[in-house]
């Protein structure tokens, strides 16, 4: 990628998180591209709460997967959400929090940016 992809706020998108390194790219910012179909563009930092409702809808980021270099995530960790599934937690009183600097601009094509704000840790 050449030159820096946009948050929300329209700066350059900052680094989610890299430990455990996420991002569609793994490099550990929520950069997407047109081959990105999850749109893994919301950095949030997940919940104890949120896991298992992703993990009760098909989408298991608890149980370690070694062969592909995967840990599980834990309470407390910074991970590229696909939007779908940040917006469906949060119809369902269960979105974790959101890194609004580290969140990609594409996450605006399915989350309106006060729903994102409502659970912001960096901007007040």
């Amino acid at each position: 990628m050449s030159e820096p992809q946009k948050n929300v706020i329209g700066e350059n998108i900052e680094l989610c998180g890299s430990d455990p390194i996420t991002g569609y790219h793994r490099d550990g910012c929520c950069n997407t591209d047109n081959y990105d179909r999850g749109s893994h563009t919301v950095c949030a930092v997940v919940t104890d709460e949120f896991l298992e409702f992703s993990k009760s809808r098909g989408n298991d980021l608890i149980t370690p997967i070694p062969e592909l270099g995967f840990n599980g995530l834990v309470h407390g960790d910074s991970w590229c959400l696909c939007a779908d599934r940040w917006l469906e937690a949060y119809q369902n009183n269960k979105a974790p929090y959101v890194k609004i600097k580290s969140t990609n601009i594409k996450a605006l094509e399915k989350i309106d940016l006060d729903s994102l704000k409502e659970f912001a840790l960096d901007i007040s």
